[in-house]
């Protein structure tokens, strides 16, 4: 799906939210959003007038951007912050979900070792990944943790 900037050739391409893109499916929405001058309906500034036109587009762009069968159960929601927090309710979950996939992705780090023959960017990326998706959970892991991590998951043939 795509949407095209007004008066303009420009389109942008985004993702439809699924049970496991919502990290990724976050940031995307969040950046066209922006680059359409409607994230700010969305996370309001204090004080702020709202722009009802842009409000309703903000509304439309986001039931654009969930699964058919989601619009229905999102339906009774009219605002836009209504609809995005129940979204990342939903997807990232309360505090003990939330604890329990920070869990498991400090056990997959920590069980994570480079295979024989996997190029160090592809091992990088696997580290990214998982960086990425404890961050979305807001746990930020250091630099010095990650490097520690690559040079302890090295194969012997990398020393």
């Amino acid at each position: 799906m795509s949407l095209v900037k007004e008066g303009g050739s420009m389109t942008y391409q985004f993702l439809v939210l699924n049970p496991t893109n919502y990290p990724v499916w976050d940031v995307k929405v969040k950046s066209i959003m922006d680059a359409h001058d409607i994230w700010e309906t969305v996370e309001p500034k204090v004080d702020e007038t709202l722009d009802q036109k842009k409000s309703k587009q903000a509304l439309a762009f986001l039931f654009q951007a969930i699964p058919k069968d989601m619009v229905l159960q999102m339906a009774s929601y009219t605002e836009r912050k209504k609809v995005w927090d129940g979204l990342k309710a939903r997807y990232l979950g309360v505090d003990r979900v939330r604890t329990a996939r920070l869990s498991t992705l400090k056990r997959e780090l920590e069980s994570l070792r480079m295979k024989e023959g996997e190029t160090v960017d592809d091992f990088v990326m696997k580290l990214s990944g998982l960086a990425s998706k404890a961050r979305s959970l807001g746990y930020e892991l250091e630099e010095d943790d990650l490097v520690k991590r690559l040079l302890d998951s090295m194969p012997k043939s990398f020393l």
